[in-house]
C-alpha cells in the first residue's frame, strides 16, 4: 500500500530541529556510516540503489545516535538519578551504551518477547534488565512506573526532540556524501528516525522524495495519516520487533506531516526478500526491521528507471532462529517461488506425468499422501523465472488435464499447510506400505530423473521433498509393496540411482503417518 501525505508546506515544527541536529552529540558512540552501492540489486531493479549502512554502528543499529544525544544533553542532576528506558532491543542497547560511556546507572524494561540476542547484548553493556509485558507498549507503562517510584530519568525510544535530533544526523551525512538522490526510504516504528532525517533533508533539499516504510501488521503511521489522529493499534506483529510500535510519536508526527511525501506498507514476505537482497550485496544479515526501508524501495522502484534511490539499512541484530523462516518466505516475497495444489488421479504413472510438467522448472517442494483410491492432491513448490513463465506453466497444466489451485499467497498454506502435509493412510487401502528415506543432488531435473528411473509399476503412497539449498535434498517416500519377496523392492530402489534406508519400523512414522 502507498499513501501520499498532503504536506502543510510550512516548517512550524521541523524548523527547530536544524540547530538541534547540527549540534547533536553522537560521534562519541557512533560512526559516520558508509553508503554502499547495491550493485546486484541495482541491476535487478533497473535503478541505482544505495544502502546507508547503519547496521555497521557499534550496536549494529542507528539507535545509539538518538539515545546518546538525549542522555548527553540531560541536566547533571537528572543524569545522577539514573536512567531508565523501555525497548524491544535496539534502543535498549543504545541507552545502555550511552550510560556505559557516561558512567551512569542504567535500567531497561524489555518485553518478554524481546529476542535473546538483544537481551544478552543489553546485559553485556552493564544495564539492569526487567522483563515485562508482551510488547513495547506494556514495557513503556512498566518503565514509567519504575521511573516514578525510584526517580529515574526516563529516556523515550522515539518521541523526544533530542532523540529525533540524534537520528537526524543520518540525514546530514546523506546530503554530505555527494550523491544526487531522487528518493530516500526510511523505516518507521514510532517515527523517530523518519522525523529526524526528513527534518534535515526537506529543509536543505526540497527535490528529494522522502518516503517512510512500515510493516503492514504495525502500520501506526498509516493509521495516523488516514485518521488525522494518533490511534493506538490494538495489536502489532512481532516479526520485525524493531518497528513493532502501536502508536506513532506526537513530536514525530508533527514533523512527518511537514516533511514526508508518502508512506509505504510492506508485508512479511517482501520484508524477507529484502533481507536476502541486503545479504547478497553486502554479506550482512539484516534483522527484519533493518530491511524495512529496502522492501518499500523495491515497491517504489517498479515503475521508474535509472533513478538514484537510497534505503536506510537500519539494523543487523538478527535473531538466528528466524533465518529458516526468512529464507523460505523470501522466495515468495521475491516472487521466485509458487505454491500449487494439484489434483491427480490415483493411478500408476500419475506422479511421473505430473513431474514431467515441471521439466523446465526447479521444483522446491513436492508433498503427497495417499488417502483414497480415486484421486489425490499434491502440494508443489516451483521456482519460476518470472510471472510470464508461471502463466505458461499453468497453461501447460491445464492442457494436460490437471486441476490446480494457486496457494502462493494463501497464509494458511505458507504458515501451516506446507509443514503439515502428511496424515495417515486410509486403512481400507491395506497395510502393505513401506517407508524409505533418501537423498539426491539438489539440481534441476533431479526429482524427475528419480521418478523416471523409479518407473510407474509400483504405487507411491507418500512423498515428501523439500529443496533446502544444500548440496543434497532429503526425501521421504512411501511405497505400496504387494510382493512376498521383500528384497525385490530394495533391488528396484537401488536401480533408481538413489540411496535409501528403510524406516518402516520408525516410531515417528508409526505414531504420525501410518
Amino acid at each position: 500500500m502507498r499513501l501520499k501525505i498532503k504536506k502543510t508546506g510550512k516548517f512550524q515544527h521541523s524548523k527547530k530541529y536544524l540547530k538541534l541536529i547540527d549540534k547533536a552529540s553522537v560521534y562519541d558512540v557512533a560512526i559516520d556510516s558508509p553508503t554502499t552501492h547495491a550493485i546486484n540489486l541495482s541491476i535487478k531493479e533497473n535503478n541505482n540503489i544505495f544502502l546507508k549502512r547503519e547496521d555497521l554502528q557499534p550496536i549494529f543499529s542507528f539507535k545509539n545516535r538518538g539515545a546518546y544525544n538525549k542522555i548527553f544533553n540531560l541536566p547533571e542532576k537528572k543524569k545522577a538519578l539514573g536512567i531508565i528506558a523501555a525497548s524491544a532491543g535496539n534502543h535498549a542497547q543504545g541507552v545502555a551504551l550511552a550510560c556505559k560511556k557516561l558512567k551512569l546507572k542504567c535500567n531497561i524494561v524489555m518485553p518478554v518477547t524481546a529476542p535473546e540476542n538483544k537481551l544478552n547484548a543489553v546485559k553485556r553493556l552493564g544495564a539492569k534488565v526487567t522483563l515485562y509485558g508482551e510488547n513495547l507498549a506494556e514495557a513503556l507503562i512498566k518503565a514509567a512506573e519504575i521511573s516514578k517510584k525510584h526517580k529515574y530519568t526516563f529516556v523515550h525510544p522515539f518521541d523526544d526532540k533530542y532523540t529525533i535530533a540524534g537520528q537526524g544526523t543520518i540525514g546530514k551525512e546523506i546530503l554530505e556524501d555527494g550523491i544526487d538522490y531522487d528518493a530516500i526510504f526510511i523505516p518507521v516504528g514510532g517515527g523517530g528516525i523518519l522525523a529526524g532525517i526528513s527534518a534535515w533533508v526537506r529543509q536543505h533539499n526540497k527535490k528529494i522524495k522522502i518516503i517512510g516504510v512500515e510493516v503492514n501488521d504495525s502500520a501506526c503511521l498509516t493509521e495516523a495519516i488516514q485518521t488525522n489522529k494518533r490511534p493506538i493499534l490494538k495489536k502489532v506483529g512481532l516479526f520485525a520487533d524493531g518497528v513493532a510500535v502501536s502508536q506513532v510519536g506526537k513530536n514525530n508526527l508533527d514533523v512527518i506531516k511537514e516533511c514526508v511525501d508518502e508512506v509505504i506498507t510492506v508485508n512479511i514476505d517482501e520484508l524477507c526478500a529484502a533481507v536476502r537482497d541486503i545479504f547478497e550485496d553486502t554479506r550482512v544479515l539484516s534483522e527484519p526491521s533493518g530491511a524495512v526501508a529496502l522492501a518499500g524501495l523495491k515497491i517504489y522502484s517498479k515503475k521508474i528507471k535509472e533513478k538514484n534511490l537510497l534505503a536506510i539499512s537500519s539494523g543487523a541484530n538478527i535473531n538466528f532462529q528466524k533465518l529458516g523462516f526468512i529464507v523460505e518466505r523470501s522466495e515468495i516475497g521475491e516472487n521466485r517461488e509458487k505454491i500449487l495444489s494439484i489434483k491427480i488421479p490415483e493411478i500408476a504413472g500419475s506422479f511421473l506425468k505430473l513431474a514431467k510438467m515441471f521439466s523446465n522448472n526447479q521444483i522446491t517442494e513436492f508433498n503427497y499422501r495417499k488417502s483414497n483410491s480415486k484421486d489425490a492432491f499434491v502440494l508443489v513448490g516451483v521456482r519460476t523465472k518470472n510471472e510470464k513463465s508461471f502463466i505458461a506453466l499453468k497453461q501447460k497444466l491445464k492442457k494436460s488435464g490437471f486441476t490446480f489451485t494457486d496457494l502462493t499467497k494463501n497464509e494458511i498454506s505458507n504458515d501451516h499447510l506446507r509443514h503439515m502435509v502428511g496424515g495417515r493412510i486410509n486403512k481400507q487401502l491395506g497395510n502393505n506400505e513401506r517407508i524409505f528415506r533418501g537423498e539426491f543432488p539438489e539440481k534441476p531435473g533431479a526429482l524427475l530423473s528419480f521418478l523416471e528411473n523409479f518407473g510407474s509399476k509400483r504405487n507411491i503412497s507418500l512423498f515428501h521433498y523439500r529443496n533446502l539449498g544444500s548440496a543434497f535434498a532429503k526425501i521421504l517416500i512411501g511405497i505400496e509393496d504387494q510382493e512376498k519377496d521383500k528384497s525385490l523392492l530394495i533391488k528396484h530402489l537401488d536401480k533408481s540411482g538413489t540411496s535409501f534406508i528403510e524406516e518402516t519400523s520408525n516410531k515417528a512414522y508409526k505414531d504420525f503417518l501410518k
